[in-house]
């Protein structure tokens, strides 16, 4: 790449040389003479812009700084990569005792990740981020998982369990924590788990670990269950509003929020006469049309609604 001498505010020196242009070797960063050769910049710093990285092998051959840190890897971003060429950084040949120095190191450093924690780690985060593509889960909840389960298996709660339960018991901890609206069949379906097994595990995290939760906002199951429905925003903001009466009048303690939502949702639609079916409501919750039903009718009696 040929680069002008203004953009250096540098010139070779030599009396031999005219104003000739420079030239940056890319491999070694040094910045040369057009004319004669001479190096009158080493280790230029590169100033353009961060190759893509979409996965590890990108990660390696690409990137300059690498990604950022990022508790749900095993090794947190920061891995130990010993090359297995013969040469250096700046392309000279190593002697044979630097070669059999690095060999060994590099032995040494493979040992140290095949310890039961590590490839314990590696299969959890494996299973996270398969978690995290069939849920559509935040980059955020996903690292508040990893620090729930990181610390589950600092306390060995993961011994005589599943590895999977143990990931989404951890993951649901931490959608209840954030408020993300994924219930226990959700991330057991996701998971490919026993619903049972998952509650087992998510109570001796809460037990073990002391994390406080609190219940799901029914309005936070809203969306979620008129998108699969085809509701209007209008039966919608119908059924947010029916919710936050609930609420100020302490009707929806103890209740199921996602029962809660399917119901406000089917009075909504009787309300502005939109035409769904209980069935139909009742799939996309996950929540039996009786229980929609009886839910209906006690929203109704409370509120004073009538259809």
């Amino acid at each position: 790449m040929d680069l002008t001498s203004d953009e250096f505010s540098v010139k070779c020196k030599q009396n031999v040389c005219s104003k000739g242009p420079l030239i940056t070797d890319n491999t070694t960063g040094e910045v040369l003479c057009g004319s004669c050769g001479l190096v009158l910049i080493e280790k230029v710093e590169d100033t353009g812009s961060e190759s893509r990285i979409h996965d590890m092998e990108e990660y390696m051959t690409k990137s300059r700084t690498g990604r950022g840190v990022s508790l749900a890897m095993y090794d947190m971003g920061l891995p130990t990569v010993i090359s297995s060429g013969g040469k250096d950084a700046s392309g000279k040949f190593l002697s044979s005792y630097t070669k059999n120095t690095f060999h060994r190191l590099k032995l040494w450093d493979k040992r140290s990740k095949s310890r039961s924690t590590d490839r314990n780690l590696k299969i959890a985060f494996i299973t996270l981020d398969a978690l995290k593509t069939k849920l559509a889960i935040p980059d955020m909840v996903i690292e508040k998982t990893a620090y729930i389960y990181r610390k589950a298996l600092s306390m060995k709660i993961s011994r005589g369990r599943s590895i999977t339960s143990l990931t989404c018991a951890a993951l649901y901890a931490a959608c209840r924590q954030t408020d993300t609206p994924r219930t226990l069949h959700d991330i057991a379906q996701a998971g490919n788990i026993n619903k049972k097994n998952l509650s087992r595990s998510y109570r001796d995290l809460i037990k073990t670990l002391d994390l406080k939760v609190r219940p799901f906002d029914s309005s936070e199951f809203i969306t979620r269950i008129s998108s699969e429905v085809d509701i209007s925003e209008k039966t919608q903001r119908g059924a947010l509003n029916i919710i936050s009466q609930a609420v100020e009048k302490e009707i929806s303690a103890g209740k199921n929020p996602l029962a809660l939502a399917a119901a406000a949702l089917y009075i909504s639609c009787v309300l502005n006469q939109e035409r769904k079916k209980q069935a139909d409501i009742a799939k996309a919750s996950g929540i039996t049309a009786v229980t929609i039903r009886n839910r209906s009718m006690t929203l109704r009696r409370d509120l004073g609604i009538k259809t």
